[in-house]
């Protein structure tokens, strides 16, 4: 016996999808206001039939009490069946549609009625606001029924009041007009109703395309996946409505950026400030992977737009990557001097060896001599002008791979710097970027030469770095400290513009600034100030430590 599949349960509820929920909702939205517009419209209809209908009936008895003949019949006769009175008063009441027209003496007495059997009797009502001069309307219920009233005073000779008149409208004649007027207001109402669900559907059908059909469900759990990828990613994504204003940011471009909420609904001119990572991401600067510094921070950004006009930019931290592409260049180029080094060396070896097979014992003396004099002058030349020992290291090195590459690397007779940096690591890469660039610009002309010039003025450091390159144009003075502008081919690790534009922002965040101009022999000339870039002076070692030295040290 096979087994058989459990019964489906029929599930009552609201339908799940967001087209068909809405679809819903708005068809008894537009349902309940028209059947809430057809009671406003009715409650108000039957008040103003009952104020028509006992207006009608107050003018038939005012053009009734105008009648002369009236009030001279209730003056001058007895009330009867076929007097004067009743005759003008069925003849008025025919021609008008009233229900009744009842005339009466001041005693209340009728001498007119539909039924000719109530002339001459009391009226039922009470007549004594009409007998005492004024209009009444009303809704009474007599001898014929429920019916509109209105009644008015009848006035003989010399304006006295002899009676009045009493017409009424049966009620029943205006609740018909108020029934008869219903199948109107409903088609009225179902024609709204039925433009309202036409609307509706056409509202829900846009609503359909633009959540391609989904659930509630499936719309809830997508933003939780979306908050949860946003701020599980390692990547800062900050996306921008059609106005250019930030309207997400996950944790990790917050921390990038180093902004945070408040920059919600805010440009990112507002928000970031000027400079090339404002321009990335407000998309005044175009193209894929591109550079730019935020702080410390070395980013590489991407730019996507979207459908409504807004964007959404990615940002990736290359800080550590691009330190690692300087040092593996600093690395490659250390190599190649040792290299160059080792080869020469071996060059030495070769005239040592040849002088002592020749005995030529004072020759190979002096030619030893010679060499590690060179090597130990620039060493000491070095560490005489600058105290700081990373510095120095740096410069003996930058030295040596000058030397390789045909550039003669001085430093220069006025520099003078103590072993009291703020932030040696942080001037380290300024001149270690500055001279970098430097070698680049000459190397390969006649007559290389850069020069480094480290001063201080107080606690102040100055720090000139000039080459005998082709110089920097005028115009491209501000474009070379840029985040990714460089007229060089892209190193090992693949991006350029960046070495200049850390200077730069290291000197802003010490206060000071980083301009480039022109050396005196045409090149270009760095010069970096750094104001408060040493610490204040506790002893006396700066001018007892700095002995007079050679004038400039040649790599």
């Amino acid at each position: 016996m096979s087994p058989t599949a459990p019964a489906r349960r029929l599930r009552l509820g609201l339908p799940r999808r967001v087209f068909s929920q809405v679809l819903l909702m708005q068809v008894t939205i537009a349902a309940g206001v028209a059947v809430l517009a057809t009671g406003l419209f009715l409650a108000p209809l039957s008040s103003q039939l009952d104020q028509e209908a006992m207006r009608r009936a107050l003018a038939i008895a005012q053009t009734t009490a105008q009648d002369p003949r009236i009030a001279e019949g209730v003056q001058r006769t007895a009330p009867a069946a076929d007097g004067l009175v009743q005759r003008e008063a069925e003849r008025i009441r025919h021609a008008t549609r009233a229900e009744y027209i009842v005339v009466m003496d001041t005693r209340g007495v009728r001498w007119s009625h539909p039924t000719a059997a109530e002339i001459g009797h009391r009226v039922s009502t009470d007549p004594s606001r009409a007998l005492a001069g004024d209009q009444v309307m009303g809704i009474d219920k007599g001898t014929l029924g429920r019916s509109a009233r209105g009644k008015v005073p009848l006035y003989g000779a010399g304006h006295r009041i002899v009676g009045a008149v009493s017409v009424g409208i049966a009620y029943d004649s205006v609740r018909a007009r108020l029934i008869g007027a219903i199948p109107g207001l409903l088609a009225y109402a179902g024609g709204a109703l039925a433009v309202g669900a036409l609307a509706a559907w056409l509202v829900s059908r846009r609503v359909q395309r633009q959540t391609r059909d989904l659930a509630f469900s499936d719309i809830s759990a997508l933003l939780a996946e979306r908050e949860a990828m946003l701020h599980g990613i390692r990547e800062g994504v900050v996306a921008l409505d059609r106005h250019g204003r930030v309207r997400l940011l996950n944790d990790e471009a917050r921390r990038l950026l180093g902004i945070g909420d408040e920059a919600v609904g805010r440009s990112p001119d507002e928000a970031l400030g000027g400079g090339r990572t404002t321009d990335v991401l407000a998309g005044r600067v175009t193209g894929t992977d591109l550079l730019t510094v935020r702080g410390r921070r070395v980013l590489v950004a991407n730019r996507m737009p979207t459908g409504d006009g807004g964007a959404v930019a990615t940002l990736r931290d290359r800080t550590e990557l691009e330190q690692l592409g300087r040092e593996l260049d600093s690395t490659r180029g250390l190599i190649d001097a040792l290299r160059a080094q080792d080869h020469e060396h071996a060059n030495r070896m070769h005239t040592l060896l040849g002088l002592l097979e020749l005995e030529m014992y004072d020759d190979a003396v002096e030619f030893v001599g010679e060499v590690v004099g060179d090597h130990r002058v620039t060493a000491e030349q070095v560490t005489e002008k600058i105290h700081d020992p990373l510095l120095a290291a740096l410069l003996v090195g930058k030295a040596t791979v000058a030397a390789e590459r045909g550039v003669a690397l001085w430093v220069s007779e006025p520099t003078r710097l103590p072993d009291r940096l703020v932030d040696p690591r942080g001037m380290v890469t300024v001149v270690g970027n500055l001279v970098d660039n430097a070698l680049d610009a000459v190397a390969g002309r006649p007559h290389a030469r850069v020069e480094v010039e480290l001063r201080t003025e107080g606690r102040t450091a100055v720090l000139r770095v000039r080459d005998t390159g082709p110089g920097v144009p005028e115009e491209q003075r501000e474009l070379v400290f840029t985040d990714g502008w460089s007229t060089k081919k892209p190193p090992a690790h693949g991006k350029r513009g960046i070495g200049l534009s850390l200077v730069r922002r290291f000197a802003e965040r010490q206060g000071g600034t980083a301009t480039v101009g022109t050396a005196g022999g045409g090149g270009a000339e760095f010069t970096v100030v750094l104001p408060d870039a040493l610490a204040e002076t506790l002893t006396g070692e700066e001018t007892a430590s700095t002995p007079a030295g050679s004038g400039g040290t040649a790599g």
